[in-house]
């Protein structure tokens, strides 16, 4: 039998010390009322940067004991998509594997280890003085305190990895590259600039809901997975993380006018949404500020689930709170969805 092979995706350490390098700099006053809170800050940022790099080379010693081929890589310095691997392990956290998926297709599974939880105990202690949290690794299903028990599960073939949906997206009727594993936000690429562009949801190609005129600070559509980030932040409602559904919301509408229950719904697995931007300038933004794509006035862009799963191995216990969820679900989805 063949060895596997695996990619090891790292967080860039640059995250942190960009944080850090002109942080002694700042400290001009020895006697400011802010030396102590820059000090904390400082020391937090080093023990962030230790523990991160402590998980890599402890998730590197195991792997050198186990009947793999395995090699590492930054993910900053990662430009190719990934081919020819049984399996992608990410060390860092939800960033580092949402980054890390825009260049895994649907037949290459992957492993976030979430390499700096964050500490119950030392943002209780510190809640006073600083922000003290550091990764949820929502979609890391592994520490360095599980990570051999279940990595062995999986070379071994006793776990399988869930399908999670990702969002494809057409820019006059052309397939952008990039698919979202957690969302997608059209706006104005000013965020103090109002966006203005219409929508509605199709079905086989025929609409089955009203046109939405929208003036606003733009629209974002969401994953399952994605539902716990921005979209619950600003008033979403959290989903099955195995839903193929997205759920979309218009941002600060100006005048949601009559149809105010439009500005927030589903976009179900066999539907998608059609959009058309009125700015002479605006961007679409895939899960976070890095990856964009500039579009004007009079594109269309269409937004649905027909892209390619992403199999991730997902934690226990979130697996387990998908069935809690599932059935409040569905009384949303039946409120929500009214076409």
């Amino acid at each position: 039998m063949s060895r596997k092979r695996l990619l090891m995706l790292l967080k860039p350490i640059d995250v942190y010390s960009d944080s850090q390098s002109d942080g002694p700099s700042r400290i001009t006053n020895p006697h400011s009322q802010f030396l102590l809170k820059e000090l904390q800050m400082l020391h937090h940022l080093e023990n962030r940067l230790k523990v991160h790099n402590d998980a890599i080379n402890f998730c590197q010693n195991i792997l050198c004991r186990k009947p793999v081929e395995w090699k590492s890589i930054v993910l900053n310095n990662l430009s190719q998509p990934i081919h020819d691997v049984d399996l992608v392990v990410t060390v860092g956290g939800d960033g580092t594997l949402l980054q890390a998926s825009h260049f895994i297709d649907d037949s290459v599974p992957v492993l976030g280890v979430n390499s700096d939880p964050t500490r119950a105990e030392e943002v209780e202690k510190l809640s006073n003085e600083i922000d003290a949290t550091r990764s949820t690794g929502y979609l890391c299903a592994v520490t360095v305190n599980n990570f051999e028990q279940v990595l062995d599960n999986i070379l071994e073939g006793r776990t399988i990895p869930s399908k999670l949906t990702r969002i494809s997206i057409c820019v006059n009727s052309q397939v952008l590259s990039t698919y979202a594993l957690n969302d997608v936000l059209i706006a104005h690429p000013c965020p103090a600039a109002v966006s203005q562009f219409s929508f509605k949801i199709k079905s086989d190609d025929q609409p089955c809901s009203p046109l939405v005129n929208s003036r606003s600070s733009g629209l974002r559509v969401s994953t399952a997975a994605g539902s716990t980030a921005a979209m619950l932040s600003a008033g979403g409602f959290l989903m099955p993380i195995l839903s193929e559904d997205l759920q979309f919301m218009v941002r600060e509408p100006i005048s949601p006018g009559e149809t105010p229950s439009l500005m927030h719904g589903l976009i179900k697995s066999h539907q998608s949404m059609d959009a058309t931007w009125f700015c002479k300038e605006g961007a679409i933004y895939i899960d976070g500020s890095h990856v964009f794509y500039s579009i004007q006035n009079g594109d269309t862009i269409e937004i649905s689930s027909r892209a390619p799963i992403l199999k991730v191995f997902l934690s226990q216990r979130l697996q387990t709170t998908v069935k809690k969820l599932e059935e409040e679900y569905l009384q949303k989805k039946e409120i929500l969805c009214k076409y």
